[in-house]
């Protein structure tokens, strides 16, 4: 569930990835507009938010400034969404309070021979991130239990062929066809190429 609007205390952090992002944006400028952003109490500026001393940055500051929602402006979520995730998690937050703000690719190297429109979409990027950590809240991980086994829809060629490889690499299969013969197109020609054979 979102936090109150009073009860927010976010964290933004801004990444130069050493000149990744600092070549083309304006990192000062855009930490400096993240702290006039509703919510926001903390902003810091990292040469390289990932690494260990960065990391131990984040965490620091969570606990000294109570933050309850982290943005972190730096590269793209799929390589180190998880790497902040488990950051926070440290520092006794929830992971799922991590919101990114992908100023690298989608900034940086977009606008490369821009710095004011780099800069500028960075702002807008990290405003989004700060919007969306309003509104978002923790979440909890369930696990549930996976049966070995396979469903195939479909009698077909595919499915019978499909079917078969599951079977013969271990799984239990359940083929379900509609009509009352498997077979699909197939059982419905008279003869099959190259051996001219009746496919039925």
């Amino acid at each position: 569930m979102p936090a109150k609007k009073d009860d927010l205390r976010i964290g933004v952090f801004v990444c130069d990835c050493g000149m990744n992002i600092a070549g083309s944006v304006d990192c000062q400028a855009v930490a400096d507009f993240s702290e006039t952003l509703p919510g926001v109490v903390y902003v810091d500026r990292n040469k390289y938010t990932c690494s260990q001393p960065g990391q131990e940055s984040i965490k620091k500051a969570i606990v000294e400034n109570r933050l309850n929602r982290v943005v972190v402006a730096a590269c793209t979520p799929r390589i180190h969404e998880p790497t902040f995730r488990n950051c926070v998690s440290e520092a006794g937050l929830n992971p799922y309070l991590v919101e990114m703000a992908n100023i690298r690719e989608h900034c940086s190297w977009v606008h490369g021979d821009d710095r004011a429109a780099a800069t500028a979409k960075a702002r807008d990027t990290v405003a989004g991130a700060v919007s969306r950590a309003t509104r978002g809240g923790p979440q909890e991980e369930t696990s549930i239990k996976v049966f070995p086994a396979a469903l195939v829809v479909g009698g077909g060629v595919a499915g019978m062929q499909a079917s078969l490889d599951l079977a013969d690499a271990g799984h239990k299969v359940y083929l379900v066809e509609k009509e009352p013969t498997i077979g699909g197109l197939m059982a419905k020609l008279a003869k099959t190429y190259p051996t001219m054979d009746c496919p039925t």
